[in-house]
C-alpha cells in the first residue's frame, strides 16, 4: 500500500465589489482618519456601519461619526500571527466599542502579552501611516488612559475622491492529506495512467476514486485502470480569463466519462475551436513534459460517442 501523500495547499480567491453610499463613506472615512457609524430608527448608532437595521430590516443612511477610542468588551490572545494578519508580533483579537457606538469593532490590539488585556481595558485606534480606503487603514489599537472621546456628530459622508469598490482578499492555506484511495490515483497520474476503484457492492468504477462508494457507503480497495479514451458528456465554455492562467478564452471546461469509468471527471478540451466541441465528442488526454496530470483533452478523430452510452454520466 503506498504512503499517503501530504503536501501544503493554498486555496486563493481575492474578488472585487463595488460599495455602497454607507460602506464607501465609512471606508473612505477610514482614509481620512474618521470613524463613521450609521444611525437605526431607535438611534442607536451601529459601528462598523450595516445598510439595513439588523433587527427591522429598515434601510439606513444616517450617517454619525463616532470617537477613535473606545472600551474592549471582550478578547482572545493570538500568539502566533499568520501570513496577512494586521500585526507580525502575538497580539490579542478585540471587540471594541468605540465611544458613541453602541456596536463593537472587531480588529487586532497591539499589547505586550496576555496579561496586559481585559474586557473593559479603555483603547485608541493606532492609524495607519499609508491610507487608502479599506479596514488596514486602522493598523490596530492600543492602550489608552486619556479622557474618553468627543460627542457624536452627525455627518453627511461626503468626502473627497471616494472610494467606490474594493479588493477583497480571500485566502486559506492547510496541509492537505489525500488519504489511501487519491493517493494511488495521483501516483498513477505520475505514470500516466488513471485509475479508479470498483465499489464491491455496485460495481461502479469511481474516478477519481474516494475510497468509498458515494451511492453504496461501502468502503472501495479494488482498482482498476481506466481510459485513456474518453467521452464527452457535458461541457460549458469559459470567457472569462483567470488570473495567473496562460490558457486563451474563449476555452471549454467539460466533464469527459473515461472509458470503464462510471462516474465523469472534470477537464479542459482543446485542439478544437471551442465552438466545435460537443457532447459525445470522443478525446484523449495531453501529457506536457514533467507534467503529473494531463494538461488538456483533445480529439481522437473517432466518431462521436451514442449519447445511450453516456446518458447516465451526465
Amino acid at each position: 500500500m503506498p504512503e499517503a501523500l501530504s503536501a501544503p495547499l493554498v486555496v486563493e480567491f481575492p474578488f472585487t465589489r463595488s460599495l455602497g453610499p454607507v460602506q464607501s463613506a465609512f471606508l473612505t472615512g477610514l482614509r481620512e482618519r474618521t470613524v463613521l457609524g450609521v444611525r437605526t430608527g431607535d438611534g442607536r448608532v451601529l459601528v462598523p456601519p450595516v445598510e439595513y437595521d439588523p433587527v427591522t430590516a429598515e434601510e439606513l443612511r444616517e450617517l454619525a461619526e463616532v470617537a477613535p477610542t473606545g472600551t474592549v468588551t471582550t478578547w482572545a490572545w493570538n500568539p502566533a500571527p499568520r501570513r496577512g494578519q494586521p500585526l507580525a508580533t502575538p497580539f490579542a483579537w478585540v471587540l471594541v466599542r468605540l465611544d458613541g457606538a453602541d456596536t463593537a469593532l472587531l480588529h487586532a490590539l497591539d499589547a505586550p502579552g496576555p496579561d496586559a488585556v481585559r474586557t473593559g481595558l479603555r483603547v485608541r485606534i493606532r492609524w495607519a501611516a499609508r491610507r487608502t480606503g479599506a479596514i488596514t487603514d486602522i493598523a490596530c489599537f492600543e492602550p489608552y488612559d486619556g479622557p474618553g472621546g468627543a460627542e457624536v456628530r452627525d455627518h453627511d459622508g461626503t468626502f473627497a475622491d471616494p472610494v467606490t469598490r474594493i479588493t477583497a482578499p480571500a485566502r486559506l492555506d492547510y496541509t492537505h492529506t489525500p488519504g489511501r484511495a487519491q493517493t494511488g490515483w495521483l501516483q498513477a497520474l505520475a505514470e500516466h495512467r488513471t485509475i479508479g476503484e470498483r465499489c464491491p457492492a455496485c460495481r461502479k468504477v469511481h474516478v477519481p476514486p474516494r475510497g468509498a462508494c458515494p451511492t453504496c457507503g461501502v468502503a472501495t480497495a479494488e482498482a482498476v485502470e481506466v481510459g485513456p479514451r474518453g467521452t464527452v458528456t457535458t461541457f460549458c465554455v469559459v470567457d472569462i480569463k483567470a488570473r495567473n492562467l496562460d490558457i486563451d478564452v474563449p476555452y471549454v471546461y467539460a466533464h469527459i466519462a473515461l472509458d470503464g469509468a462510471d462516474l465523469a471527471l472534470h477537464g479542459r478540451v482543446g485542439g478544437i475551436p471551442y465552438d466545435q466541441v460537443r457532447m459525445g465528442l470522443r478525446v484523449e488526454p495531453v501529457w506536457t513534459e514533467g507534467g503529473r496530470y494531463p494538461d488538456h483533452y483533445r480529439p481522437t478523430g473517432e466518431p462521436d460517442a451514442d449519447y445511450d452510452s453516456y446518458k447516465d454520466l451526465l
